[in-house]
């Protein structure tokens, strides 16, 4: 089963109406998603994996933002790094670009930053760098099990 497959496998058994959008083109970073979308960069959720010790942790914040990784690290109580490639597919089971904040590999902390709560619609990747699944943050909280912070600048 491919990453796009098992993630709309993931949401056919989650409460919503969750529709997947995929393109020919490639929409792996903030501003080609936003093209593809038509819509702002910030809309653009995007998902990445840190390393904090040992310990992976996915933030998901506005494409028109960064993550404050001092703000990250007092919340997570360790210096933290991002993840290489190798490890982000490894522990997601997603490729960079495609990380989805639902049917990850591996059960892990995931961290919803408060930036994107200025979209009543936000477009998270859908398991690979050319799709898009649109939803609220409310429904971004609820089916990744995440945690509403303010960790970007």
């Amino acid at each position: 089963m491919t990453p796009l497959q098992r993630v709309k496998e993931t949401l056919m058994n989650l409460p919503g109406n969750f529709e997947v959008i995929e393109f020919d083109i490639s929409t792996h970073t903030s501003e080609l998603a936003a093209q593809a979308l038509g819509v702002e960069v910030g809309q653009i959720a995007k998902s990445l994996l840190f390393l904090c010790g040992e310990a992976p942790v996915l933030v998901v914040t506005s494409g028109d933002m960064k993550v404050d990784q001092k703000k990250l690290k007092n919340l997570v109580g360790g210096k933290v790094r991002f993840a290489p490639q190798e490890v982000v597919e490894a522990i997601t089971g997603f490729p960079p670009g495609g990380v989805c904040p639902v049917a990850l590999k591996t059960s892990i902390r995931v961290f919803i930053d408060a930036s994107l709560c200025r979209f009543p619609v936000v477009y998270a990747a859908a398991g690979s760098p050319a799709s898009a699944l649109p939803l609220s943050v409310e429904q971004l909280l609820s089916i990744s099990g995440g945690e509403m912070h303010e960790l970007a600048v």
